[in-house]
């Protein structure tokens, strides 16, 4: 790859980490509500997801996915059901105190990664990456050498950023109905992200 060529994909990385979505909704709610430490786990959950995802993309099994419209379909709406379920459960738990300690290690690295899997960006997201920045005629391999840490590199800086943007807000919100709002701001946004992902259609690994 290129060195302009690379240049082009890392802003193109940028851009689509850190466009919010359930990730970044997902990783602000951990950083107001718990432990810095633990809350990276979301993070750490991002970075599985989008370690696979890049493989996936590389042998191009989420290719073949997205052109199966009975597998997508199933996949949208089971994702769309769980986004929905956990914008509603926010919205009835946003009065009650955010614990910081009752939730274990492994619920918060599992919660964030099923959102990172479902969340109706990637699909589309890493299709277009494969499908507009791989060169044809060159080892795959060979330039996911390149691609892979430039992208998890960004990926950790921007959903580093959204966990510190919550440890912020959350030591900000000292007011209870201030903390109560927000928490329900962004429970609405995962129903909203759960009502369109239900209404998308099938990417295209042109789009």
């Amino acid at each position: 790859m290129s060195f302009e060529a690379w240049t082009i994909f890392a802003l193109f990385w940028v851009v689509f980490v850190t466009t919010p979505g359930p990730n970044a909704v997902n990783c602000i709610s951990n950083g107001m509500s718990l432990p810095l430490p633990k809350a990276m786990l979301g993070v750490l959950a991002i970075l599985t997801q989008a370690s696979a995802f890049l493989i996936l993309s590389a042998l191009g099994v989420t290719a073949l996915i997205a052109a199966s419209p009975t597998g997508f379909f199933i996949a949208k709406l089971v994702g769309a059901g769980f986004l929905i379920w956990l914008g509603v459960r926010g919205w009835m738990n946003a009065t009650r105190p955010a614990p910081a300690t009752e939730r274990p290690a492994r619920h918060v690295y599992l919660h964030a990664l099923a959102v990172a899997t479902i969340n109706p960006k990637s699909v589309a997201g890493y299709l277009a990456a494969f499908s507009q920045f791989v060169q044809p005629g060159v080892p795959i391999w060979q330039q996911m050498a390149v691609i892979m840490p430039t992208a998890l590199i960004i990926t950790t800086l921007s959903y580093t950023g959204f966990t510190l943007l919550g440890a912020l807000m959350g030591k900000a919100a000292l007011g209870a109905v201030f903390n109560v709002w927000v928490r329900r701001v962004m429970a609405a946004c995962f129903i909203l992200y759960g009502v369109l992902l239900g209404t998308s259609s099938a990417p295209s690994a042109k789009g």
